[in-house]
């Protein structure tokens, strides 16, 4: 009979204190139950890898080191006062705290060297952005052990083996597959439970890369597609992924299930309660997703499933990804040129920009697509040097870009075989006094995707998600 496998991730905030240490002890326990085999992915404590990125960039280039022992001495008392409330076996306690000192020592060492060099570089960065995972992966499984749950660590960096794009690394799934194999099945087979660290791989010389911030669902997902498990389960601080931001509309509800197609646009599109890159994985090895709270773990949660189930629900949810700007190239000696919209993006692409969305019009005398605020400036720069000849023969009139922006994104299956609902939505946010700046709608037809100036941004997700309601009727 085939054992049956769960990877369960626990992200910052479910490992944050002892106190949230110790329910996801219990979590861990109560899965040994129903599951033979288990591997848990943990993340840094919550606070741990902002504290850790902003120390190493406020040394570089600065001649004194007080903020950087600040830091140190933070990360000692954050992560020793859980290990004293949680270890009671003196020698295990000490153990465990001697390899968290070390691994602070790392972070000391290396925030001196930035500083001496003046400059942190991408490589740099993911050495100490790592550490706050490898410093959890020490608690948590010493943790385990006191509490008589036999768990043995291992850093992923021992088997998810990625190229060289630092702070956004890509696993090489093949290599991957084999590492992840032979390294944890041998532990699971021996009774063990496999701790391993979250966000973090390594390339194939063996140096340290990250998958990018929130990556803890990337590698979870990566470990379940590669062993592989029959699901893996997302423990995070909220009951599972709602139908709006609760912040926003206090009466958002938790959906009980959303197929992989909802949850793509919802996790790309700004919901934060999943890492965008976590399903494709999860899809490709046909396996089960879960989303739970680890504060409140009788709760169902959310799970995703391959199509979902419309219950009566055309719009199942809205979300808003801010601080974005419209770019636009304009100009009427743009119709009928080819290359234009690939030069473009060409350029776009030079400066390591992702465009979350696009729109043009049958004119072709315009582009128009978003881009994060942050990177306006730098994309706008790449453009003009590209598009410079024609600029100057008037071929291109201008390319600019708007004041900060919102995207507002309306998903929902349902809505493919739903005559109407982009009517309805365009209606909403005209009764409600929302100008819509662009539109996108994707093939898929899963959702549609709005442009509002940033000051529209909340009345237009309470204006939606009226539409959620309705449709649950």
């Amino acid at each position: 009979m085939q054992q049956k496998t769960l990877v369960m991730k626990f992200g910052g905030t479910s490992v944050g204190s002892a106190e949230a240490l110790a329910r996801a002890i219990q979590i861990i326990r109560e899965a040994k139950c129903d599951w033979d085999r288990i591997v848990v992915v943990t993340s840094a404590m919550a606070g741990v890898t902002n504290l850790l990125l902003d120390s190493a960039a406020s040394n570089a280039g600065k001649a004194h080191a007080s903020p950087l022992q600040d830091a140190e001495n933070k990360l000692r008392t954050k992560h020793f006062s859980a290990a004293e409330a949680l270890i009671k076996d003196n020698a295990a306690l000490e153990e465990t705290k001697r390899e968290i000192n070390a691994l602070i020592q790392v972070f000391v060492n290396l925030c001196e060297a930035i500083q001496i060099l003046g400059e942190a570089s991408p490589r740099a960065l993911d050495a100490v952005a790592s550490l706050g995972e490898r410093m959890s992966l020490r608690l948590l499984t010493a943790a385990l052990n006191e509490a008589g749950i036999k768990a043995k660590g291992v850093e992923s960096t021992e088997f998810i083996v990625t190229n060289s794009n630092f702070q956004n690394a890509h696993p090489d799934f093949c290599v991957t597959k084999e590492k992840t194999q032979e390294l944890l099945n041998p532990i699971l087979e021996a009774g063990f439970i496999a701790v391993t660290t979250g966000f973090i791989g390594a390339n194939a010389e063996g140096v340290v890369t990250t998958l990018g911030r929130g990556g803890s669902d990337y590698s979870a997902a990566i470990i379940g597609s590669v062993l592989p498990a029959d699901e893996v389960w997302i423990w995070t601080d909220v009951d599972g992924v709602m139908t709006t931001d609760p912040k926003i509309v206090a009466s958002a509800k938790t959906l009980a299930e959303i197929s992989y197609s909802e949850i793509a646009e919802l996790a790309y599109y700004g919901a934060k309660v999943l890492h965008p890159k976590t399903i494709r994985p999860i899809v490709e090895a046909g396996i089960g997703l879960r989303i739970c709270n680890t504060f409140n773990p009788a709760h169902q949660g959310t799970r995703l499933t391959a199509k979902g189930t419309r219950n009566g629900q055309v719009v199942k949810a809205v979300t808003a990804i801010q601080k974005q700007r419209l770019v636009t190239i304009e100009g009427r000696g743009m119709l009928g040129v080819p290359g234009v919209a690939a030069r473009a993006f060409g350029a776009v692409a030079s400066t390591k920009t992702s465009v979350p969305l696009i729109t043009q019009a049958s004119s072709e005398q315009s582009i128009c697509f978003a881009v994060p605020s942050e990177t306006a400036e730098n994309v706008l720069n790449a453009l003009e040097k590209t598009f410079a000849h024609e600029i100057e023969e008037d071929d291109i009139d201008r390319v600019w870009s708007t004041d900060d922006v919102s995207i507002v994104t309306v998903v929902g299956a349902g809505m493919k075989h739903t005559p109407g609902v982009a009517g309805k939505v365009f209606s909403q946010l005209g009764n409600h006094g929302v100008n819509v700046l662009a539109i996108a709608q994707g093939s898929s037809e899963v959702s549609i995707s709005l442009v509002v100036e940033a000051p529209d941004t909340e009345q237009a997700v309470k204006a939606l998600h009226e539409l959620i309601v309705e449709s649950g009727r």
